[in-house]
């Protein structure tokens, strides 16, 4: 990522109140907790009980909660939904479902130009956001075209839309990127993407906000 966060873009993505609140958490029931946890994953009882070693007639006592089952039973339960012991007991956030959507056409777009990069913002009608996602345009045909390591808050994904480019982490060796590659990465690493191809390379950026 380059110097975008001095444009003033992250206070833009950060910025607003309409952050949807959470639920208040109310004491936890095992049974409901381990249905929930069941068809989050789409499973039926028999796939949930296959997958834990249970017989699908124990788990289903577990979730209507007319057993209590044992820590074996807890242990393979767990296993069976890829978490621990502990997350069997930990409520779910309890979010609620929200309408938040942006859509951004071929032609729009926050634009901004920098002497490395071209960026064009991607959904920025939405405030509060915990990623932000921009294409850019890459300009910069060498690292002493930077000044320095671009470092920041958060982990970014990068995704090669056209050209070839490379990036350059103070960590890593350099790494060539062509059109479909992608990398992830901790932000706050030093990094830079150069292009190599004749042409501007375009990439997709995707970059973690945190609770914003």
């Amino acid at each position: 990522m380059s110097d975008i966060e001095q444009t003033g873009i992250f206070r833009i993505a950060r910025a607003g109140d309409d952050e949807v609140p959470e639920a208040p958490r109310e004491p936890l029931d095992l049974g409901p907790r381990v249905r929930e946890l069941r068809k989050a994953r789409g499973w039926t009882l028999e796939q949930a009980a296959g997958q834990a070693g249970l017989a699908r007639s124990t788990l289903s006592k577990i979730e209507n909660g007319q057993m209590s089952p044992t820590y074996e039973a807890l242990k393979k339960l767990a296993g069976g939904l890829s978490i621990s012991v502990p997350q069997l007991f930990t409520p779910s956030r309890g979010r609620k479902a929200s309408s938040r959507m942006a859509v951004t056409t071929a032609e729009d777009g926050q634009p901004l130009a920098t002497a490395t990069y071209e960026h064009r913002l991607l959904a920025g009608a939405l405030t509060a956001k915990r990623m932000l996602p921009y294409t850019a345009r890459i300009r910069a045909r060498s690292l002493e075209e930077f000044g320095g390591w671009v470092r920041h808050d958060g982990e970014e994904l990068l995704y090669v839309l056209t050209g070839i480019v490379r990036l350059h982490t103070e960590f890593h060796e350099p790494v060539d990127l062509r059109r479909g590659d992608s990398v992830y990465y901790d932000a706050t690493m030093g990094h830079n993407v150069v292009s190599l191809s004749p042409e501007d390379a375009t990439i997709l950026w995707v970059t973690s906000l945190g609770e914003g």
